[in-house]
């Protein structure tokens, strides 16, 4: 199937790029391809949203109905202890941490509402098709370029044959691929080491984000109310923290990142976050009140440092497949959707000239000077200080850099420089003890099958396992001895497991129905070992 444009993914980047596009040239054939079996399917919701992004994209977004109302009013902050906290006051924070004026949203709606917006315009979305391959070409001097995407694959037994119910993909072609896949998606990975976009630029660092929808007390909800907490229960183990949403319906959004640049292979991200819940100020507003979802995503935290080349003959990176949130902030939908209209805009310039599969230059140059350039770089130490110096010193001085770039545009650091990768930041066990979690109590805390049910993930069990081993003898004859196989603990979905066969011999598996689609084996493997990719169109969380 020849387009114009080629959009593999159905989230606020790959959807503000189509109805961009049919903005300005109504005649252009654009489709979104969307893994999930509905656009929002994979969307992990919940997030405070700046409104640029939306500004810019359909500027009468209240008036068209958009699902956008819980405005925040009230913004705390807090460093917490083992059974108390202390609040930081808001007037030393510069202006870009406020949340006033931002609303709290349920991003799967949000990307529903931008799906029927596209559909409006003439955009074809087809969810439930995920983008297995890429297609390649030969452009005129016999360089490779990206010309499509091979998406709609199914029926694939265990062991990668056909089976009886197979239906072969379909190649989709276009002028220009536009990949936003989220964070370290399959295709972009791809594309970023064929053409070695990471060169120049420092590696892309993580977190991972877990998050609990609650329903509550009614009492005790206050919708509109911002919370973010640092400190306790991950102390010097990781940097990390907190996030409570109050959103209306009696309904709050409870979530917990940890940096994935954490040394100590027992270190349990998912347990953090159960025992966070624990914490006095925390439990009391949970008490009474039942989890009604759970999941789990890898952010982006590199930020403007580790933001890689993002074009190539063919093809662009949008939105968090590029790296664009705002790690203080905890924000990137905002950056993702203005990525997306300046992908669209350099795209529907090239084709109205008559090009086609070569760089789209102009979208780099937007992205590196315009308002994502302005969001992030007055921000981008934060992260590296944090890495280097721990949470206190990061506070003083990050919140010192933030306000001098806010006021006079220029930092007193320069900018600061990631160090190795997240999988390289893993040491070995032997320097480390192991760490005793408290058993989940079932009512505040629950063990993760269970919390794995209650994010409605589902893969077919006869196609082959989407998580790929490069060398499956590694995880028992390196990974076990030398990091005591971490997989075990830092998947937040049980995946990954370490048992023994029948002679008492450690052996290793990976229970893929599990998967949440978090990303986080992919880049957390001490090893790099593991592949994440994508399971047939439709399944998963």
């Amino acid at each position: 199937m020849e387009y114009d444009v080629v959009i593999v993914g159905g989230g606020p980047s790959g959807l503000s790029a189509a109805i961009r596009l049919k903005q300005i040239a109504p005649d252009l054939q654009v489709v979104v391809l969307e893994k999930g079996s509905e656009v929002g399917a994979h969307i992990l919701s919940g997030a405070v949203l700046d409104t640029s992004g939306l500004d810019a994209l359909i500027p009468e977004w209240k008036a068209k109905g958009a699902p956008v109302s819980t405005e925040v009013k009230k913004d705390n902050f807090y460093i917490l202890g083992p059974s108390g906290g202390m609040r930081i006051p808001n007037w030393p924070m510069p202006p870009l941490m406020s949340n006033h004026g931002k609303y709290i949203v349920s991003m799967a709606n949000v990307c529903r509402w931008l799906a029927e917006q596209a559909e409006e315009l003439g955009v074809e979305i087809f969810p439930g098709m995920a983008a297995s391959e890429i297609v390649w070409a030969k452009d005129e001097n016999g360089a490779d370029r990206v010309a499509g995407v091979v998406a709609g694959e199914f029926g694939r037994e265990a062991d990668g044959t056909p089976g009886p119910g197979y239906e072969p993909g379909m190649e989709l072609r276009g002028k220009y691929v536009m990949l936003g896949e989220g964070v370290r998606g399959s295709l972009a990975k791809v594309v970023m080491e064929r053409f070695n976009l990471s060169e120049g630029h420092c590696p892309q660092k993580f977190g991972i984000g877990m998050k609990e929808i609650w329903e509550i007390d009614p009492a005790k909800h206050r919708e509109g109310t911002v919370t973010h907490t640092m400190g306790w229960p991950l102390g010097k183990n990781a940097g990390g923290g907190s996030f409570i949403y109050h959103l209306e319906n009696n309904q709050v959004y409870v979530g917990f990142v940890v940096h994935l640049n954490y040394e100590n292979p027992y270190l349990y991200p998912y347990m953090e976050f159960q025992r966070f819940k624990h914490h006095p100020m925390v439990a009391e507003l949970l008490e009474g009140g039942k989890r009604v979802a759970y999941g789990a995503r890898a952010i982006s935290e590199g930020g403007w440092q580790s933001i890689p080349k993002l074009t190539a003959p063919g093809v662009v990176l949008l939105g968090c497949s590029a790296g664009l949130v705002n790690v203080p902030r905890i924000k990137g939908n905002h950056n993702a959707m203005l990525s997306g209209i300046a992908a669209a805009e350099a795209a529907a310039k090239a084709i109205a000239a008559g090009r086609e599969g070569d760089e789209l230059v102009d979208y780099e140059a937007d992205l590196r000077s315009g308002p994502i350039a302005k969001d992030l770089k007055k921000v981008r130490n934060v992260k590296p200080m944090w890495s280097k110096w721990g949470m206190i010193p990061s506070l003083v001085f990050g919140g010192l850099d933030m306000w001098t770039n806010n006021l006079f545009g220029v930092s007193l650091f320069g900018t600061l420089k990631h160090g190795k990768t997240d999988a390289a930041a893993t040491k070995e066990a032997a320097k480390f003890k192991p760490i005793d979690y408290p058993k989940p109590d079932g009512k505040l805390s629950f063990d993760r099958l269970t919390n794995v049910s209650f994010s409605f993930t589902n893969h077919e069990e006869s196609q082959p396992c989407h998580l790929q081993l490069r060398d499956p003898s590694i995880p028992i004859s390196v990974n076990l001895p030398k990091y005591a196989e971490p997989a075990q603990r830092y998947c937040p979905a049980g995946v990954y497991e370490v048992l023994e066969d029948e002679e008492g011999n450690p052996r290793f598996q990976v229970n893929f129905q599990n998967c949440v689609h978090c990303k986080t084996c992919d880049i957390k493997d001490p090893s790099q070992n593991i592949t994440w990719t994508t399971p047939q169109g439709g399944d998963g969380p």
